[in-house]
């Protein structure tokens, strides 16, 4: 049983590697989350503006189509 624990504890002590620190995530997590929040109150600001253009654009197609 020790021989196991053992092998189990030195194959994985090379994968810790690969891990990166929990205060390097905790710092990413903060960026990503001060990314989305800005880019959710821009798209906010654009999405009444962007419906309208759309809208301005498609009801002569649609006014047409219905002929």
């Amino acid at each position: 049983m020790l021989q196991l624990l053992f092998t189990v504890a030195f194959s994985v002590a090379p994968l810790i590697l690969y891990v990166p620190p929990l205060r390097s995530l905790n710092l990413f997590v903060e960026t990503a989350a001060y990314l989305f929040r800005d880019a959710l109150s821009y798209f906010h600001s654009v999405s009444p503006r962007l419906r309208v253009a759309i809208s301005r654009f498609l009801s002569p197609h649609i006014a047409a189509a219905g002929r």
